[in-house]
């Protein structure tokens, strides 16, 4: 019988060797449940690396694709001719995933198509008219960029009920810098990435899907086991794909990494055990070290922060404080500490900063730290007495195992650069407008002296007249005559005063307030100005306003510079190239809508200033609202982009698109009205209420 004394020993050792199974058994399942995982990450891995190469390689096989359409001979018709046929032919027959090569014409109206020599033909279950094919969007969307887009994937049936999803590849055609029609090719997606892939196919399979997960077509010798799969985006133009790899291999094994898992568990229990005998003797030297390391990292972040940090105790009075909020107050932490009332805070507003603090900490209980995380923005005092604006983040300060709110925690930033840069920007963009006010009234002086002119030059012709027949003694004055000719002169008088006082009261600086005038004051306003414009080009200015006319809520002066902006811009469109015949201009303005589409929503009036120019080209129209872009010499190309500013602060967007005849340009915008608006009137004649008129300016 063993003594009692061994007792002990004996629980000891049991003890010993029960936790050196359990460390052995814990070790064990660590290590298999890690050789597992790193073998599906190594299998996850080779399905993210296929993705990757395959993407790649479709990327590239399309890109040749391209290159060989592109390369086809094409004639004046923008149609292969009989060298084009040959290679068409040529090409079909060595591109396995070309299934058919259309010749369109600019109309998309089918010139010529050759199809693939290799079986199933296709297009022949269903006729590609009746198919959702997207061959015009594609197209449409390939004029506008000018470059080649490929239109969405669609389903074309085959014999014995089968089919193939194809894609169309569409490339603009162009002749002597004039658009000359499309080729449009029919591509088959299972072909494509069966030419792309190669040997990669013979380990993956690999699809087109759909976002949804449908998939679209496959290539591959092999069928995936939906295990390890990785999707890349295969970015063709016009229509991205989503390229899948799905891996055939399954799970991996347990077996094959069973023993290894156990010998090296084995081995790591035993070394574990001799470390933690020699770990325990360092636990505590380490523990200090990582505090003392801990601390010295967060002093060390909250010194080099320029963010000011601020701590409060439960009565408000400062604790702590980092040195960048020591250095935006110009105080010291021990000028800081534990003041009831703070330094920094205004003489004038401590009394209410009191209040407020009071009112904060009485009901910190209650308030969530949500509700204390959120910023409030205030005034503080620098130590010479500056004051600066100030944003306040606050939070509740726990500490101890409880987390029980030992005081508050704030960070402070300073918003004086902020309201500086937010001053300076608004001061530019002031001088910004009057500079370009300033500037379109230079460009106008050489209008204006063109047409004061004709009334100086009436004036002073009656004038010499009345002077001649007061001058002759031998044949008395008509009173009559005397009478007309000086009604003549105050005629013109008039009108040189009314083109004198447009401008005045276009360039008057004011300041820029909302008021309500009538839709129709607010184009015969800058009317004068435009007919300036108008008379020199040879334009003629329409109006269509309906009637009643609608009352605006706008800047009127801001709005009178939007409307000149764009009228001139029309009119000097249609200097060039557009017959004098034919250079009108319209000004058209309508309410969008009789009553409003919800509650709340508030009414538009819609206005559209058309010219019949030319029209803008693609690579203009991208720049055209980018400040200080003009494409005449001596612009500033600040007009169209404070125009969409200003119309922009209105509350609508400002934009243009081609006439409806194909030719010239409209610029649209819509602005505030102040009372419902009816619909426009229908034009069957005065009797119904018809406004329309039009203004010539020649």
């Amino acid at each position: 019988m063993n003594p009692p004394a061994s007792s002990p020993h004996r629980l000891r050792r049991a003890l010993l060797w029960t936790a050196l199974v359990v460390l052995v058994a814990v070790a064990q399942g660590a290590l298999i449940f890690f050789s597992v995982a790193y073998e599906a990450a190594r299998a996850q891995d080779g399905a993210d690396d296929a993705a990757a190469a395959g993407a790649s390689a479709t990327r590239r096989e399309f890109t040749r694709l391209l290159q060989a359409l592109q390369a086809l001979p094409v004639d004046d018709t923008g149609a292969s001719g009989a060298s084009g046929a040959a290679g068409t032919t040529e090409l079909l027959r060595g591109r396995q995933e070309l299934r058919r090569i259309e010749w369109r014409s600019e109309s998309m109206h089918l010139r010529t198509a050759f199809d693939s020599p290799y079986p199933p033909a296709p297009f022949r279950q269903m006729a590609r008219r009746e198919l959702a094919g997207g061959a015009e969007e594609a197209c449409a969307g390939a004029r506008r960029s000018a470059t080649p887009m490929v239109s969405r994937s669609y389903y074309m049936p085959l014999a014995g009920g089968l089919g193939s999803e194809l894609v169309d590849l569409c490339v603009p055609l162009v002749q002597e810098g004039q658009d000359a029609g499309y080729l449009v090719a029919s591509v088959a997606l299972a072909a494509l990435l069966e030419s792309a892939l190669g040997a990669e196919a013979r380990r993956y399979e690999f699809s087109f899907v759909e976002g949804d997960g449908a998939r679209l077509a496959r290539a591959g010798a092999v069928r995936g086991a939906g295990v390890y799969r990785a999707e890349r985006i295969v970015d063709l133009p016009g229509h991205p794909l989503l390229l899948r790899a799905d891996s055939s291999a399954g799970r991996p094994s347990l077996i094959p990494n069973l023993a290894t898992a156990l010998v090296l568990g084995l081995s790591i229990a035993l070394a574990a055990l001799l470390w933690l005998l020699a770990r325990d003797l360092r636990r505590r030297a380490e523990a200090e070290r990582a505090l003392a390391e801990a601390l010295s990292l967060r002093r060390a972040m909250e010194d080099s922060l320029p963010t000011g940090l601020r701590a409060r105790d439960m009565q408000g009075r400062v604790t702590y404080a980092n040195p960048a909020f020591c250095a935006m107050v110009g105080f010291t932490l021990d000028e800081l500490r534990d003041q009831d009332a703070p330094p920094y805070w205004p003489p004038e507003q401590a009394a209410e900063y009191a209040a407020r603090q009071a009112a904060r900490l009485a009901g910190a209980a209650a308030r969530s730290d949500r509700e204390a995380r959120e910023g409030f923005e205030t005034v503080f005092m620098r130590k010479n007495g500056e004051r600066f604006p100030v944003m306040i983040f606050e939070a509740p300060l726990r500490a101890g195992p409880g987390g029980a709110q030992s005081g508050w925690m704030s960070a402070v930033l300073d918003l004086s650069a902020q309201r500086r840069v937010e001053e300076l920007s608004r001061q530019q963009q002031e001088r910004l407008q009057a500079t370009a006010r300033l500037a379109m009234v230079g460009e106008m002086a050489s209008l204006l002296s063109h047409e004061l002119n004709q009334p100086l030059a009436a004036i002073a012709s009656y004038a010499a007249g009345s002077l001649n027949l007061l001058d002759d003694p031998a044949a008395p004055v008509p009173p009559s005559l005397l009478r007309q000719a000086l009604a003549h002169v105050a005629e013109q008088a008039e009108r040189a005063g009314r083109v004198i006082k447009s401008v005045h009261h276009f360039v008057r600086r004011r300041e820029q307030t909302r008021e309500a005038i009538g839709a129709d004051a607010l184009v015969e306003a800058v009317l004068p100005l435009v007919r300036l414009q108008a008379r020199k080009s040879g334009a003629r200015i329409e109006l269509d306003l309906p009637a009643p006319a609608p009352r605006l809520l706008v800047d009127r002066t801001m709005l009178e510079q939007v409307l000149l902006n764009l009228a001139r811009n029309g009119i000097q469109a249609m200097e060039g190239d557009t017959p004098p015949a034919e250079r009108v201009l319209m000004i058209r303005v309508a309410p969008v809508g009789a009553a409003p589409a919800a509650p709340g929503t508030p009414r538009r009036v819609r206005f559209e200033v058309a010219d019949a120019g030319p029209g803008i080209a693609p690579e203009v129209a991208a720049r055209l609202f980018t400040p200080f872009f003009t494409t005449r010499s001596e612009g500033m190309g600040l007009g169209l982009s404070l125009c969409r500013t200003v119309i922009e602060q209105h509350g609508g967007t400002l934009e243009h698109r081609r006439g409806e005849s194909g030719r010239g340009t409209v610029f649209v915008f819509t602005v505030p009205a102040t009372e419902p608006t009816a619909p426009p009137a229908s034009p069957a004649g005065a009797e119904s209420g018809d406004t329309s008129r039009a203004v010539s300016a020649r």
